[in-house]
């Protein structure tokens, strides 16, 4: 009779250990089972393009989706973001435009939307993706999309969309956008509400071409909690569980505050013990900032 329990305990733990679910070390929760491949805008090389399309397997089989949400003229965007992927094996009649311009999504497109292999997030200007991604009811739906194993990457404002909290482009105290953010104040930085897909994170892209530091630094002082991530133009991380790295042209700079400083005086913001690390192509960190191997395999050819 004693052998039943023992028998079932085992029975547990075999079960455990076969799973496929990836589990967090940080928070025990389950991992999604897709990636998230975060551009920081600018050209997109190649190699990149490649590297993605051969990541997600759309060069064999599954379909492309085009969300070009975020853009002024979102046939235009979806044109350029279509015509990049075709030098790479990718058949056009697997590429797939959802817009929410002409038409309200409906069942069918919503299915087509959560099954793509593939989901594209092109550039234009954040605050349009989220309003129209809110009104066409669509973030639920990425979010499980990319829990069932979709790669979704964007760049530009579809970078800046992947957080939970978003940098939004604009400024409390200078409200007349010039491109640059001069200050650290107090009160200043607008952040909102995004796409959820990698919580415990803020992203700003275009990063060390158009000098964001000062608003990378802001973000860690108001939001200590957040890893405030800075993207380059040419350049993305991929996000896999709980292993990022860094794939492309450029660098990433990553801010943390971990011993949640922040001060103000006359407006402006301070902190101390900040931790500042900059990471090359190839680089691979956790979330919170840790450093870990290397990969060999030579999975990209760049």
């Amino acid at each position: 009779m004693d052998r039943f329990p023992l028998f079932l305990c085992c029975l547990f733990f075999l079960v455990a250990a076969c799973s496929d679910a990836p589990v967090s070390e940080r928070s025990g929760e389950e991992l999604p089972a897709g990636r998230l491949f975060i551009i920081g805008g600018g050209k997109r090389p190649p190699a990149m393009i490649r590297y993605l399309v051969r990541l997600a397997g759309v060069d064999s089989s599954g379909y492309i989706a085009i969300l070009p949400l975020a853009s002024e003229e979102p046939d235009s965007a979806a044109w350029y973001a279509i015509h990049q992927f075709l030098p790479h094996g990718v058949d056009p009649q697997r590429i797939r435009t959802f817009s929410v311009q002409h038409e309200t999504p409906s069942p069918a497109w919503r299915d087509s939307l959560r099954d793509a292999r593939l989901i594209y997030l092109t550039g234009g200007d954040q605050n349009r993706f989220m309003e129209q991604a809110r009104a066409a009811d669509l973030i639920d739906l990425l979010q499980e999309a990319y829990r069932r194993g979709a790669t979704v990457a964007g760049t530009s404002a579809g970078a800046a969309v992947m957080s939970r909290k978003m940098i939004t482009g604009n400024e409390h105290k200078h409200p007349e956008y010039t491109g640059d953010f001069r200050t650290i104040e107090a009160e200043n930085l607008e952040v909102a509400e995004g796409l959820g897909l990698l919580p415990g994170a803020l992203v700003d892209q275009h990063f060390v071409y158009r000098m964001r530091m000062n608003r990378l630094i802001t973000a860690a002082l108001d939001h200590p909690d957040e890893t405030c991530i800075g993207i380059d133009e040419s350049t993305a991380i991929l996000v896999q569980g709980d292993a990022i790295e860094v794939v492309g042209d450029g660098q990433v700079v990553v801010l943390t505050n971990p011993g949640k400083s922040r001060r103000i005086q006359d407006g402006l913001l301070g902190g101390i013990g900040l931790n500042l690390s900059v990471f090359l192509p190839g680089d691979r960190f956790t979330l919170d900032g840790r450093t870990l191997p290397v990969e060999q395999d030579g999975r990209r050819d760049q």
